[in-house]
């Protein structure tokens, strides 16, 4: 089999199996009420600390106006809460609530466990192969 080949085959089996383990991994979210996109915003929220809603559309990678919706739903849902900009008066810091933490910690939790119980039925060797994996496929979702 050529290189070519070995790598179309490669990209076909390696997007399904993410898209399988992703879609397990969201049937097991502890709150289905948020949309995905809400959800990351509020991740990204909580990893990275309070971000103006252009910030958060950059993190995010979508359009302004798509996360100020996003935010204002968060916001009535109250799960995120606005500030002043320190320095930019024509800004505002979006932050998560005390409520959304508490949600997202379970929400991880309980995803975590699952994908735990799968890892301690893999060998040593297949754990550490996930291992060097993770760190590859952190680099292509960045890229």
């Amino acid at each position: 089999m050529s290189t070519t080949a070995r790598t179309a085959e490669l990209t076909s089996e390696l997007r399904i199996a993410v898209m399988r383990t992703a879609r397990r991994l969201r049937a097991e979210r502890s709150d289905s009420s948020l949309s995905l996109g809400a959800l990351a915003a509020l991740g990204a929220l909580d990893r990275h600390g309070p971000q103006t809603p252009g910030e958060l559309a950059d993190h995010e990678r979508v359009k302004p106006p798509s996360m100020t919706r996003t935010v204002a739903a968060l916001e009535a849902a109250g799960l995120v809460s606005r500030s002043p900009h320190p320095t930019d008066g024509r800004q505002v810091l979006v932050t998560t609530t005390p409520q959304a933490r508490a949600m997202l910690k379970a929400d991880r939790r309980r995803r975590d466990e699952w994908l735990a119980r799968r890892l301690t039925a893999l060998t040593q060797e297949e754990r550490a192969t996930l291992g060097a994996a993770t760190e590859i496929l952190d680099r292509i979702s960045r890229s």
